[in-house]
């Protein structure tokens, strides 16, 4: 699995457990009328994945997720979606490993599938 694919994955365990742990919101889901499970604890597969991902990959993640609360943010038209800064023209270039950074927040960036840069 990629460093991309791990840290998406992450990235998904880590909003389910701030989701599905913040009482209000669960509370609002019943509102609705959605049947919520009880939680159950993703720290041992969280951890799994975490083993798996590069030492720096995982320092950049976690410090995003510490400072801004997410620690992946998409890019949409050469502007990263965490901080609404514009990209530079190069900056999918300097992709490691299929992961890059936004200049701007530290975020790591999210290129989808329209926003993913041409390889050659």
């Amino acid at each position: 699995m990629s460093a991309a694919e791990l840290l998406l994955r992450i990235h998904d365990l880590d909003l389910l457990s701030m989701e599905l742990g913040d009482a209000a919101y669960t509370s609002r889901l019943r509102r609705l009328g959605l049947e919520v499970a009880p939680f159950q604890n993703v720290d041992p597969h969280r951890a799994e994945l975490v083993a798996a991902l590069d030492a720096r990959w995982r320092q950049h993640y976690e410090r995003a997720l510490r400072r801004y609360g997410s620690g992946v943010a998409a890019v949409r038209g050469r502007v990263c979606q965490g901080c609404f800064m514009t990209l530079p023209r190069g900056a999918a270039a300097f992709m490691v490993d299929g992961v890059s950074t936004c200049e701007a927040c530290g975020r790591i960036l999210f290129w989808g599938a329209r926003t993913a840069p041409e390889s050659n």
